[in-house]
């Protein structure tokens, strides 16, 4: 049974590695007919963002510790399994029970691994066609239709690429269309990294790899995120996170356009499209000494800032209202529904998402799943549910007193002066985060303009 060209550019492979090094050897047989290879990190490690692609994963037997992670671990990732170097089932049918029917010897072919994925497309291609696709951006409004549109002028070149956002705002989803539509790097894998994530002990093993024997525990070669990377993407996330040391490492690598592993001499050279992201506001972190000023510049050849979910307004939340219902609980049975209510519209178009479209996502999981068992938008048991979102913000019928929001802006203004404008000292003497001090400035429209001139 052979699987057509169309079939492969619509696929993701994600390959967990072992004793053997099989990332590259699948990338070799399966990224020229247009499939999505990408080499995973932990063996429970999956994308945060929903799979809208066909997906399939090629484990090798020795990343795994007990049969009966072997035999749970598809059920728990809902993605089919191929798995590489395994003993014959006849064997050994504790690990491998005869409904694993995916299995290659370590020196597979490129004819034997497309021999397994031939079998398992059928089954790939009706997982995909009862889903709906949302991998489509939900962008009607102004906000979102300027950033695609400055996506699109800049994705075909290599130049360095800085998102800025808040969290939940979309960030890796932005850094994948730039790789998608880049025309040469998006043949490549899409390495994603959050930066905040990485033990201080594991920064140069993770990102620079390490040769055999490097260390207590190396028993095999490991490529670190940025060889992960050569000829595709490489998505640093939370980079605003990174401490001054691993900074300084970064940017080396950068300079140099190679890396070394640990415990080897040989240079390794790099080919990879940088998109970074954060939350922070990087130009303040260098003033303060927080970030290098040199990695900055070297980051940031192009700047762009997400909107946040309230600055695209009602229509884009109710969107994605609907498009991740669809998602969650089927085409076919989100057809079936009778259309939205307006009082759950103006109930989602006029709430504030603190999370942004994480947090929207949540909501519509909830409500998805209160649909599904009531089997109609019961108003009783969905206006609750916007109870988690931020006080007098949940149902478009509480609003702030216009006199009180004055007053709390007055008072804002006035603890930046006493603080000279700085945003850390500010959130601390009015007791309160910096992530929230940002939010409430956001909403009073508070602009730097507004300092009092000393």
């Amino acid at each position: 049974m052979k699987a057509d060209r169309w079939a492969y550019e619509s696929l993701e492979v994600y390959v967990w590695e072992g004793k053997y090094e099989i990332a590259d050897r699948v990338a070799r047989f399966l990224t020229p007919l247009g499939a999505e290879v990408v080499r995973a990190g932990a063996l429970d490690a999956l994308p945060a963002e929903p799979r809208v692609k066909p997906s399939i994963a090629v484990i090798s037997a020795s990343a795994i510790g007990s049969a009966k992670f072997t035999l749970d671990w598809e059920a728990a990732h809902g993605m089919p399994v191929i798995w590489v170097g395994a003993p014959d089932r006849e064997s050994d049918p504790g690990r491998f029970p005869p409904e694993y029917a995916y299995i290659l010897p370590h020196d597979f072919t490129g004819a034997d691994l497309r021999t397994q994925i031939a079998k398992l497309m059928p089954q790939l291609m009706a997982a995909a066609e009862a889903r709906p696709d949302v991998a489509d951006l939900v962008a009607g409004s102004a906000a979102m239709q300027s950033l695609l549109e400055q996506v699109d002028t800049f994705a075909n070149f290599d130049s360095n690429v800085m998102l800025y956002g808040e969290t939940g705002a979309g960030k890796e989803r932005i850094a994948r269309l730039f790789h998608d539509r880049n025309a040469t790097y998006g043949k490549g894998p899409f390495v994603a990294v959050n930066c905040g994530a990485i033990p201080d002990g594991l920064f140069e093993s993770q990102f620079f790899g390490h040769a055999k024997g490097a260390f207590t525990g190396a028993m095999f070669a490991h490529r670190g995120f940025f060889e992960q990377a050569t000829g595709g993407t490489l998505f640093l996330d939370e980079i605003g996170d990174l401490p001054l040391f691993q900074q300084v490492k970064l940017l080396r690598v950068l300079e140099e356009n190679a890396v070394t592993r640990l415990g080897s001499a040989m240079a390794v050279k790099l080919d990879f499209r940088l998109v970074a992201a954060t939350n922070k506001d990087l130009r303040e972190a260098v003033t303060q000494g927080r970030f290098r000023a040199d990695l900055y510049f070297r980051l940031a050849v192009i700047e762009l800032r997400l909107p946040s979910l309230e600055d695209r307004g009602p229509a884009d939340k109710i969107g994605l209202l609907q498009s991740f219902m669809r998602h969650m609980i089927g085409a076919a049975a989100y057809d079936a529904l009778p259309p939205m209510p307006d009082w759950l519209k103006g109930a989602v178009g006029s709430a504030f998402f603190v999370g942004n479209v994480r947090e929207l996502r949540n909501l519509a999981e909830r409500i998805g799943i209160t649909v599904q068992q009531r089997g109609e938008w019961d108003e009783a048991r969905i206006r609750p549910l916007f109870r988690s979102l931020r006080p007098g913000a949940f149902d478009g019928t509480e609003r702030a007193d216009p006199r009180g929001d004055a007053e709390e802006r007055r008072r804002i203004i006035a603890a930046l002066d006493a603080n000279s404008w700085r945003r850390q000292d500010t959130a601390t003497c009015l007791g309160i985060s910096r992530k929230v001090l940002w939010e409430k400035m956001r909403k009073f429209q508070i602009e730097d303009s507004e300092a009092e001139p000393v």
